[in-house]
């Protein structure tokens, strides 16, 4: 992972832990028993992670704390913006869907911009939990981490939302979509 701390200003950073901290209020049912205090200093001793969320502000993708992993001692964070987050949209899925496509290719792919940005695609498992600590992706979907089997044959997964229910869907890993992005998740 690339070092971010530096293009993040003292400022910014003051600004981020505050929205994070005003979010993580907002939004008790998504971290019960956990303390902020606990998770700011943290967030405090490690400057790159908090860069990283940073980025995942600046894309949309609302990041909140969903969950402690007491074995491992790790928070995770993951996008909770309503919708796909709106500056990680129309992008097929990884690189080589990206290079099959003949014409009309988008500006970047779902993988790429998750890895420049240093966080991971959510998977099936996390966003079922995430969706059942709210309603998301009720106009939009989300790309998932496919299955190498599924990829190999060309498909990649995506969840979206709709009639009050959660759908995980199939598509070909070169489709992209105004309405399809993908949600990251961090571990700190």
């Amino acid at each position: 992972m690339k070092n971010r701390t530096q293009s993040l200003s003292p400022s910014q950073q003051e600004e981020l832990l505050q929205t994070l901290a005003s979010r993580f209020e907002k939004f008790p049912t998504r971290h019960q028993g956990i303390h902020w205090e606990a998770v700011e200093q943290r967030l405090r001793g490690d400057l790159d992670k908090l860069a990283i969320l940073y980025e995942m502000e600046s894309t949309g993708g609302e990041p909140d704390l969903i969950g402690y992993d007491s074995e491992e001692d790790l928070y995770l964070f993951c996008d909770c913006s309503a919708e796909s987050p709106a500056g990680r949209r129309s992008l097929c899925y990884d690189r080589a869907a990206w290079e099959a496509r003949k014409n009309n290719k988008p500006k970047n792919t779902a993988q790429d911009l998750a890895a420049a940005i240093g966080i991971q695609i959510m998977d099936e498992t996390q966003y079922q939990m995430l969706q059942r600590l709210g309603d998301f992706d009720t106009k939009t979907s989300s790309w998932l981490q496919t299955p190498e089997e599924l990829r190999k044959r060309g498909g990649a997964i995506f969840g979206d939302r709709r009639f009050g229910r959660v759908f995980i869907y199939h598509n070909g890993a070169d489709s992209y979509y105004a309405g399809r992005g993908f949600r990251g998740t961090l571990k700190l």
